[in-house]
């Protein structure tokens, strides 16, 4: 993956983990970051968000805005309006890479309010609570600066049908992030009663709608045909889902592991799993686990996730089901999907560094 994604920034023309370089170096965004200096030692995600800013090759953040470039690069200049060529840089045009840059500020945005905790679920070992509260104020105020931030590059766009399409995503992922924490708070709730199709609704709000709604835009801004536009679309929807399988399949697939790696009993493996088996004879599962350290773990007193040697257990009886082997046939789906948009675009480097991260998160062991 890492070299998929190195080899596809060369194309582009720099290293898009500097894309969003201009807002982070601000002097707005430098007293956040002093402020945010004093969380640490305390267990607060923000302070593992704003690590994973800085360099984070396993789960490269900067992806998006990378596929929008290149994209915009496999796409070309549209042959119905020359008049913009000159604003060309290695292929791309400058209001494209703003488009990239306002995507993956967008997506930084909502990262850091994900780093908001739930200060009622917290325990005495999580740290103060005046810190927690502190980071939660910290949370909010600069995911709040890094959206408006991106909000006002939209309006210097100056494309009215750019801007539609961005501000439906924004509204996408809220209420993708409002599916996923509803039933957080509901006493006893282990899984969703949701299948497949539902999951996928929910994950294209959530992880899809902002890239896929991007590579339109960017399509837009170089003023080509409708039918390039929804290719794009297409490309973008289908690569970021089959993304999001490569990661919720991660804990099932690798090879050697010496610690029970974290899942969600709401990933693909363990909804298609639970698909499989059924609703209640899953749920069953679930609460008569044993637990050799602590009696109470395997019941609704404390769910799975609470336990290590119960989490364990419903791990290997999801690998020795039928979900992860058909979440591998998904996510490879939805991966010559993505490969069969790309069919619409010229040969050219940009569109085989696009296939070849389709291939990079289709492959496993």
């Amino acid at each position: 993956w890492s070299q998929v994604v190195s080899e596809a920034e060369k194309i582009v023309g720099y290293p898009t983990s500097f894309m969003s370089l201009r807002c982070l170096l601000s002097d707005e965004l430098s007293n956040i970051a002093m402020q945010v200096r004093k969380l640490v030692g305390t267990k607060h995600p923000l302070l593992d968000t704003a690590r994973g800013f800085v360099y984070d090759s396993r789960n490269n953040l900067q992806m998006r805005g990378l596929v929008v470039l290149l994209i915009s690069k496999a796409a070309g200049p549209s042959t119905a309006d020359l008049s913009f060529q000159h604003d060309m840089v290695s292929g791309i045009y400058s209001s494209q890479r703003s488009l990239a840059e306002i995507t993956e500020l967008i997506h930084t945005a909502f990262l850091v309010h994900r780093g908001i905790v739930n200060i009622g679920e917290l325990k005495s070992c999580d740290g103060p609570l005046k810190d927690m509260q502190f980071g939660n104020k910290m949370a909010v105020l600069s995911g709040d600066f890094l959206l408006a931030n991106a909000c006002t590059s939209l309006a210097q766009l100056q494309n009215t049908k750019v801007v539609e399409l961005i501000s439906s995503a924004i509204g996408d992922l809220v209420q993708g992030i409002y599916y996923e924490n509803s039933k957080s708070s509901e006493e006893n709730c282990l899984t969703d009663d949701i299948g497949i199709s539902r999951w996928k609704e929910q994950v294209f709000l959530s992880h899809s709608a902002l890239l896929a709604k991007s590579c339109q835009a960017a399509m837009e801004l170089a003023k080509h045909s409708t039918e390039i536009q929804d290719m794009a679309f297409q490309y973008g929807k289908h690569m970021s889902m089959s993304h999001k399988l490569h990661s919720d399949l991660q804990p099932f697939v690798k090879e050697s592991s010496s610690d029970t790696v974290a899942f969600s009993l709401n990933s693909a493996p363990a909804i298609l799993h639970q698909e499989f088996r059924g609703r209640e004879a899953w749920l069953k599962q679930i609460r008569e686990k044993p637990c050799a350290s602590r009696d109470n773990c395997a019941r609704l007193t404390l769910p799975p996730h609470r336990c290590a040697c119960v989490f364990q257990q419903l791990q290997e009886a999801i690998k020795a089901g039928k979900g992860v082997t058909s979440a591998i046939d998904l996510c490879r789906c939805h991966g010559n999907r993505a490969l069969a948009a790309l069919e619409r675009f010229p040969p050219s480097e940009a569109r085989d560094a696009l296939a070849n991260i389709v291939y990079a998160v289709t492959r496993f062991p």
